[in-house]
């Protein structure tokens, strides 16, 4: 018969499990970001598709990114709206994605949701550059191991056409 741990032990234990899902959570919303800025026939197809759950929703919300976006629903779905993104020649020459606001909560073992502001800077092999920002909004699952994203909300906050991002000026710097 072992001895029961004491509650001091167990909490340890409980606030570990929770920090480590968190960083698991963030992990898998950085990788998200990370394969999305580099959308060429080189991206790791299957990798992205496997950030999300099998019966995963992707979706756009409100007036303008449910139009633009609309709703996709199960892993092998989600490959295929990537996959349109991945053609040659690709569908963007620059694509950047920043999150910030990040608000993560463990809502049960196998359960979490995640929010965040993102501000995306893209221009398209098509011509012309975009500065869009939404609202982000995550579920989580730990699905075979690994935490995925369960259900994927974006919601536009604003969206307007730019001037291209990168030029050859020299970057000021004091004397």
């Amino acid at each position: 018969m072992t001895a029961a741990l004491p509650a001091e032990v167990l909490d340890l234990q409980a606030r570990l499990a929770r920090f480590e899902a968190e960083a698991a959570v963030r992990a898998c919303m950085v990788r998200y970001m990370a394969l999305c800025d580099a959308l060429t026939p080189a991206t790791p197809l299957d990798e992205l598709a496997g950030l999300f759950t099998r019966d995963a929703v992707w979706e756009g919300i409100g007036e303008k990114y449910a139009k633009t976006f609309g709703r996709i629903i199960g892993r092998a779905a989600l490959r295929g709206m990537f996959a349109r993104y991945m053609l040659e020649p690709s569908h963007f020459a620059l694509n950047v994605h920043f999150l910030t606001s990040e608000l993560i909560s463990i809502t049960g073992p196998e359960s979490a949701e995640g929010s965040w502001i993102m501000l995306q800077t893209s221009t398209f092999t098509a011509g012309g550059s975009h500065l869009n920002a939404a609202r982000l909004t995550v579920d989580f699952r730990l699905e075979e191991g690994a935490w995925r994203m369960s259900h994927f909300r974006t919601e536009n906050l604003f969206s307007r056409p730019v001037d291209g991002w990168n030029r050859t000026d020299p970057v000021p710097v004091p004397e």
